[in-house]
Parts: structure tokens; C-alpha cells; sequence
């Protein structure tokens, strides 16, 4: 009588036993690595906020010191915040990078070495991440996250500043209003409201890339 074939068995969990001294070792130390590197690019992070934030004040300063200073100095501030926000945003991705691998062995590799059964295959999902190195996070989420977490209140404060200096500027035998704000913004012959109409659509941009970013981390994480 013919033997009937046994059924395909799914592969077992794995745990703590099914990695060898080498393999545990190599694991541990490339864990170490991506911390180190997360920390490095934690750093940068930073550097990149205080060059930004050192770069603004040193402008505003200049600007409200001198009634006879250019409102433009605070425009310049805006394209230079957004030269910074990109910088940063590069970084953040290079930083998610790490984050996202140290991620995976925080899911599944240390789990399965304090006893607990992981799924088999998440060691392709590692590999995948080493042979085509990718961020989890788009370029515009990156840019939306940032915005979010340090240069939207940044950007606040340069729009606060400049609608002081326009003040400051406008002609003092004029009320207070906004046409008298609108008015103090021209650029030579380039009227004040086109340079406000300018300056709403960047901060309309800003605002729709802050919206638009994804708010959560990849692997599950807020």
C-alpha cells in the first residue's frame, strides 16, 4: 500500500537556541554599530535646529536693531530656515535608516533571546534593509516631521518679527492698519502685496507639508 505524503510543516518560531555563538555575536554587534550611528545622527539633528535657530536670532537682532534695516533681512531668514529644513530633513531620513534596523532587532532578534517565539523569516526582512539600504520615510514626510517638531515655530516666530518691523517701518502719520502693513512691504518697485502674496503661499506650503506627513513611524511605531 502506498505511503500517503506528509504535509509541508510550517518552520518553527524561532528562539534563543536556534542562533549560534557567532550569529548572536554578529547580531549584538551590529546593533551596537546602528545605535552608535542614531546617536551620531541625533546629533547632527540637533547641530542642524541650533544653526537655524543661532542664524534667525542673529538676523532678527540685526533687523528690529535699526529702524533703517531692510524688512527684507527676515525674508532672507525664511529661505534660510528652508535651506536648514532640507539639510535636517536629509539627515532625519540617513537617521531613520538606523532607526528602522534597530527596530527590526528590537521586534525579533532580542525577543527571541529572552525566550520568546518570533516569526522565522524576519531575517529577510533585515537582509532586505543591508543589501538596498532605503528610508522608511519619504522626502516630503520628512520635511513635514521636522517642520512639525521644530521649524513650524520657528517660521511663527520670523512671521511675528517681520509684521513688527513692517510696523516699525510704515509711515508713523498713518493709523495703524493692515493696508499701512501691506504698504510697508514693498521691495523697491515691487509692491507690498505681492511680497505678501509671496510670503502666504511659502507659509501655505509649509503648512500643507506639516498636514501631508505621515504621523506615524513604520513597525508600528507612534
Amino acid at each position: 500500500m502506498p505511503r500517503l505524503a506528509s504535509a509541508p510543516t510550517a518552520p518553527l518560531p524561532l528562539t534563543a537556541a536556534s542562533y549560534s555563538t557567532n550569529e548572536a555575536n554578529a547580531l549584538i554587534h551590529f546593533y551596537r554599530a546602528e545605535v552608535g550611528k542614531m546617536t551620531a545622527y541625533r546629533q547632527r539633528l540637533d547641530m542642524t535646529t541650533n544653526w537655524s535657530v543661532v542664524t534667525t536670532a542673529g538676523l532678527a537682532s540685526f533687523a528690529l536693531g535699526d529702524d533703517t534695516n531692510s524688512h527684507v533681512i527676515f525674508l532672507f531668514a525664511m529661505l534660510m530656515n528652508y535651506f536648514f529644513l532640507h539639510l535636517e530633513a536629509r539627515r532625519f531620513r540617513t537617521f531613520e535608516i538606523s532607526h528602522h534596523r534597530t527596530r527590526i532587532m528590537e521586534r525579533f532578534f532580542y525577543p527571541a533571546m529572552l525566550g520568546d517565539k518570533v516569526d522565522p523569516d524576519w531575517h529577510q526582512l533585515l537582509l532586505a534593509e543591508l543589501a538596498k539600504p532605503r528610508s522608511p520615510m519619504e522626502r516630503w514626510d520628512s520635511l513635514g516631521w521636522r517642520l512639525r517638531r521644530n521649524y513650524l515655530w520657528i517660521y511663527v516666530g520670523i512671521l511675528i518679527a517681520w509684521i513688527a518691523k513692517l510696523d516699525t517701518v510704515r509711515n508713523k502719520q498713518q493709523a495703524f492698519s493692515p493696508i499701512t502693513l501691506i504698504d510697508a512691504a514693498h521691495i523697491g518697485s515691487f509692491p507690498g502685496w505681492g511680497v505678501w502674496a509671496l510670503a502666504g503661499t511659502f507659509y501655505g506650503y509649509l503648512v500643507w507639508l506639516t498636514v501631508r506627513a505621515g504621523r506615524t513611524y513604520p513597525m508600528e511605531e507612534g
